[in-house]
């Protein structure tokens, strides 16, 4: 068994969504949590296992009926955006998550973490350290009254736009080989929304957002940029991943890349496919720290919402990343960074405290 030696905060999960649906089908959304099953790959018990003392934990719309293209006879791919959707409806379903949120709270499977003070309480607690995210804000109107009540709720994070259009920007395709410069930014609407953030201590992150987007919002924040779950492109030419270019305007910014452990976005394939290697994952941090230097990698694992590679299997494997990091030559220190520190020191920026 890997010996665990690191204590990890993540970037990027969806383990609202699992139990949201779990939910719909009957299913105590707060027991699965904290006792624990064998269903996906984040619960307290398996958080405790891995390491993992705490993460964002996104809610997210899901899209009905997107279906991922098959790869052709060459191994290329181009699934066409998901449908915008209906503002209504996504608040009800976003108001839904945030009910499992602070009912997981209220029951102590986890503490709703609003400020630097709750993650280190959590950490003193024993608790899993969660940070609320809203990944697309089709739950939110243009004049932005919705964003105002979610945060005195507890967001603290959010994403402009998921794989689809909305009235505040637009998201790239699951596509392979492609660019993500695939349309256009963000709208006016858009534009309110990142000083808004600005002005609440808002995480904006920028994963799903189009090439052009990301430039609209690296011109208007006043945060460093942040793109909580994707990989290099160079590495995997698929549209959710980042440029050369990209990563050097997060260097400048002083910004964080989370390491997104879905294989589409690890193999140089783009294939999903679980018989990927912990190398594989290895290859793309070892990547973004040439580029970016060590402060501005962590990790991104998207639990819960994609395939990752059978090595790491859920949360109670992350020990095997960390062993793997080691044997390829990274420091200690450098590990603790990729791990937690660097994604503790985003946090409190943007929330105008000492991390």
């Amino acid at each position: 068994m890997t010996q665990l030696t690191e204590t990890i905060f993540d970037g990027h999960n969806d383990v609202l969504l699992r139990l949201w649906e779990h939910a719909k089908a009957g299913i105590d959304p707060i027991r699965e949590f904290a006792e624990g099953t064998d269903q996906g790959h984040l619960d307290a018990p398996r958080a405790r296992k891995g390491g993992l003392i705490g993460g964002i934990c996104a809610i997210y719309i899901p899209s009905g009926g997107l279906e991922l293209k098959a790869p052709d006879e060459r191994g290329h791919y181009a699934t066409e955006l998901a449908a915008p959707l209906e503002r209504a409806p996504s608040l009800d379903t976003a108001l839904e998550f945030a009910a499992i949120a602070f009912r997981l709270e209220r029951a102590g499977a986890w503490k709703l973490c609003r400020s630097m003070a709750d993650i280190r309480d959590a950490g003193a607690r024993g608790i899993f350290a969660a940070v609320l995210h809203m990944e697309g804000c089709e739950a939110i109107d243009p004049d932005l009254a919705a964003l105002e009540t979610f945060h005195a709720a507890g967001l603290r994070s959010l994403g402009p736009v998921w794989s689809r259009n909305n009235i505040f920007g637009h998201g790239v395709p699951f596509a392979y080989p492609m660019g993500p410069d695939t349309g256009p930014g963000l709208t006016p609407a858009g534009f309110e929304l990142i000083r808004a953030c600005n002005r609440l201590g808002i995480v904006v992150d920028l994963a799903h957002i189009t090439e052009k987007g990301f430039w609209d919002v690296a011109k208007t924040t006043e945060q460093p940029l942040v793109v909580s779950h994707s990989n290099a492109h160079a590495l995997t030419p698929v549209a959710r991943n980042l440029t050369d270019r990209q990563f050097d305007a997060v260097r400048e910014s002083k910004g964080l890349v989370g390491l997104n452990f879905a294989t589409t976005m690890l193999r140089a394939d783009g294939q999903e496919n679980a018989a990927t290697p912990i190398a594989d994952m290895v290859r793309h941090i070892r990547y973004m720290v040439e580029r970016m230097g060590i402060d501005c990698v962590a990790l991104g694992s998207d639990f819960d919402g994609a395939t990752i590679p059978a090595e790491i299997g859920d949360a109670a494997g992350l020990p095997a990343l960390v062993a793997a990091l080691r044997a390829d030559g990274f420091q200690s220190g450098e590990i603790t960074a990729i791990c937690r520190d660097n994604w503790l020191r985003i946090l409190a920026r943007a929330w105008g405290e000492a991390a």
